[in-house]
This record gives C-alpha cells, structure tokens and sequence, in this order.
C-alpha cells in the first residue's frame, strides 16, 4: 500500500480538494485507505496493480467521500403524523422564534447585561415576565430540559431528605430515564405511597414524617390508567402539605399554557391552574404542547425560586442565547397573539381536521405516483395520527394518509426507500402510510424525491 502522504498529495492535486484544509483531507484520505485495504485483506478488491494504481484508487474513493461528504443533522420530511416527535425533533418553531433565533446567531445580544444601568444582568430576566404572566407564578427560570428541571428542584429543596410520591406516578420519562433514578441523581430520597393505580389522602398524610421535605405530584403524560383508579388532586395535595408546613412541587411534563379544549382539541392540565390549585413549584417542558424549544421550565413561588438560581447546580444546566431566544419569542406569541393556535406550528398542526388534509393527501399521491416505477398502488386513507413525546397519549387524531403498497416489495422495505429520500413515513400492517398530519406542503415529496 502506499504511504498517506502519498495519496494526500494525490488527492492535492485534484480539484476536490480546493478551498479544504489539510488536516481534512488527511482524515479523509486515512479512511479510504483502511477502507481499501480491509477490501484487500479480505479478498473482496481484485486488482494487478502498482503502488501509483494503488495511490489514485484511494485517491479516487477520497474524492468520492468528499463529493459526497455532509452535515449528520440533515432535515427531513415528517410524515409520521407525529406531531412531536422525539426522535425528528420535536415542536417546529414558529418563524418570529426562528427568526430570533438567527438575530441572536448573527449579533451580540444583551443575554446578561442590563442596558440601563451597564452592570451584569441576569439571563432568566430574558422570559421570567412572560413566564409568570402565562402562569399566574411569582418568578419563573429555564434549564435545558425538564429532566434537569426535576433534577435542580429536588436537589436544592430535598437533598438528603424524602419526597413522598404515589407509586402510580413513578413514570418513565423515555429513553429509560425514570423518575426514582432523576431524584437518586439529585440527592433526594423517594418515598413512595398507595398502589399502582389507587392511591388516597392518608397514604400521603401517614408517610409525612421529620424527614420530609417535599411532597411530589407527577402528572402521568406519556400514559393513563383506567378502570378502578383513584389519586388525590393537587389542591387536595396543597392543603396537606400547608397543614404539615411541607411544600407540594408538580413534574407537569407537557406544560399547556392555554386550553387546547377552546381549540377542539383535548384537553391537558394548565400550568396556571396548578400555580392556582396550591403548588409551590411547577416544572414543565419548552418543546412539547408549548411548541418552543427545548427547555426545562420552573414555575412558582418566588422564595424558593431565589434557591433554586443560588444553587451550583443552576448553572451547569443553564440554556444558552439561542434556546432563550426562541423561548422568549414563542412566549410573546402566547401573549399578544390573536390566533396563538394558527402562529405555533404544534397547535396549528394539531387542530388540523381530515377535511383539511384530504386535498394535501390527494395532491401528495399524484406527486409521489408520477415519481415510483412499477407496480405500486397509492391509495388515499383514513388514519389516526398522535401527538407524541407523551402528550395526551391516549388521545388520537383522526387524520388522512397516503397508504403505499407493492405485490413483490414489503412495507420495510418501502419506508427504507423513502428514508434514502429524507422522507419518514411509519409502517402499519401490510403497508407503508404517509400522514398528512404532520405535512402542510405536499410540494416537499417533489424536492425530496428530485435530491435523492
């Protein structure tokens, strides 16, 4: 084989290699040598050939990886019907949020410097009032996600002592991140009351003891038991805890700030209602049902809030200029909006009805059918599409798809075809669905199908 240097100087001298650092082109280079000698070695790379062939072969495969080199984070076309969903991630923001975000990308912003008096400012001041306008709260913060929100909670009020919570509310928060391991992180103790799916008042009331430092309430949103069921209410919550001198903290998860229900909509609890019903604190998520950006937010009293930012812990998990930025944008909507539903893509998205999407879902089979060879049948169906990330889980939309299928071609094997396009459908029975719940221009399959 011949040297690296050797095949960089090679691959110098093409025009690939314009305007790209050495550094670069030596990793490049380094990879499609071990790439052509792992062929060699295993008797996959049939060749009589010198040390120069040998040379302008790697060359060749570093132009290639060049030519075809690309960001990871790529953007796709969610045709799930995932409004949220996780793993394409989650809320699309609203363009004033957008558009916040690329002012703070593009200047220096007054992230922590106030302008009126030159002294150093604070970050949280950025969305604390729209925060606590939304809520009814006294002071608000952020941190970078509601895990972390939990985390600084119960480690600043409860390290070292007991939180008692219902064991119906012990969830799992996805990706195998549990409530019980959130608070052992933080420091704090878990005391757990009642049953899986009854619990009541004096479960919580005999567990108080001197080693009590909160009482907790999770809000179930990635799941719902049904049948014989029975838990006590936050203001229910809040009353014990004012009788015992012990402050009530809520994990809201999904974080509504206004009632879908007026929209057609289910309904999800309301951070306000829960800053009314007696909780001393309420952490909630950016990117979920408030349609924002990632964010873990605190809600609540503004003594313990003083805590909380005095805490070392607040810093590490603190959001960055950008993260502020989209949030203060979407939190302005909120409040000086006249169609906040319309503005904010999630909502928009979820109040759409079947008779809005049919004629997307016709338009997207006529554009996708002109684009498929062979023998594919493209029908128009209906479906029921989700609003994911553990929103409302129990809680379908009725929705329209465009549903693919082929007599000699599975369903898996559809939707790896579509992945080569940056098109995300999901797989259901016997065939391969495209919702249009989650797409407002069908004009996308075209411009992706025409980059594959």
């Amino acid at each position: 084989m011949p040297s690296i240097d050797e095949c960089l100087r090679t691959v110098e001298r093409g025009p690939p290699a314009k305007g790209l650092s050495r550094a670069y082109l030596k990793r490049v280079v380094q990879r499609a040598a071990d790439e052509l000698r792992a062929e060699i070695t295993a008797g996959r790379y049939a060749f009589d050939a010198d040390r120069a062939s040998l040379a302008a072969e790697v060359a060749a495969r570093a132009g290639r990886a060049i030519a075809a080199d690309e960001p990871v984070m790529k953007p796709l076309v969610n045709a799930t019907g995932v409004v949220l969903h996780t793993n394409l991630g989650r809320a699309i923001l609203a363009e004033p949020a957008i558009e916040a975000v690329e002012q703070a990308a593009r200047s220096a912003v007054n992230l922590e410097f106030d302008l009126e008096t030159g002294e150093r400012g604070d970050r949280d001041s950025i969305v604390e009032s729209e925060l606590c306008a939304l809520t009814g709260a006294e002071a608000a913060t952020v941190v970078n996600n509601n895990a972390a929100a939990v985390l600084l909670v119960l480690n600043t009020l409860a390290m070292g002592r007991e939180v008692i919570v219902s064991r119906g509310e012990l969830i799992e928060i996805g990706g195998s991140f549990r409530i019980p391991d959130v608070m052992a992180r933080s420091g704090a103790r878990l005391r757990e009351v009642g049953t899986t799916n009854r619990t009541h008042r004096n479960d919580y009331v005999n567990a108080i003891g001197p080693d009590t430092a909160l009482l907790m309430k999770v809000h179930p949103s990635n799941y719902r038991i049904v049948g014989f069921t029975s838990e006590v209410r936050l203001e229910e919550l809040a009353a014990i805890g004012r009788d015992r001198g012990i402050d009530v903290v809520e994990d809201l998860g999904a974080g509504a700030l206004i009632d879908l229900a007026r929209f057609g909509l289910p309904r999800e609890p309301l951070v306000a209602d829960s800053i009314a019903a007696g909780a001393a604190l309420v952490t909630f998520s950016g990117d979920k049902l408030l349609g924002g950006p990632q964010a873990g937010l605190i809600a609540g009293r503004r003594s313990l809030m003083a805590k909380l930012k005095a805490n070392p812990l607040k810093r590490a998990l603190r959001c960055d200029k950008l993260t502020l930025a989209a949030l203060e944008a979407t939190l302005r909507i909120y409040l000086r909006s006249g169609d906040v539903v319309d503005e904010v893509p999630t909502l928009r998205l979820m109040r759409r009805t079947p008779g809005e999407l049919r004629p997307i879902a016709e338009r997207a089979r006529q554009i996708i059918a002109e684009r498929l060879a062979g023998e594919f049948k493209l029908e128009v169906t209906e479906t029921v599409s989700e609003i994911g990330s553990g929103s409302l889980p129990a809680e379908g939309l009725p929705s329209v798809a465009v549903t693919i299928t082929h007599p000699a071609i599975s369903p898996n094997e559809i939707a790896a075809m579509f992945r080569r396009a940056r098109i995300i459908g999901r797989v259901s029975g016997d065939a391969f669905h495209l919702d249009m719940r989650t797409i407002e221009d069908p004009a996308a399959f075209a411009v992706n199908f025409k980059s594959q």
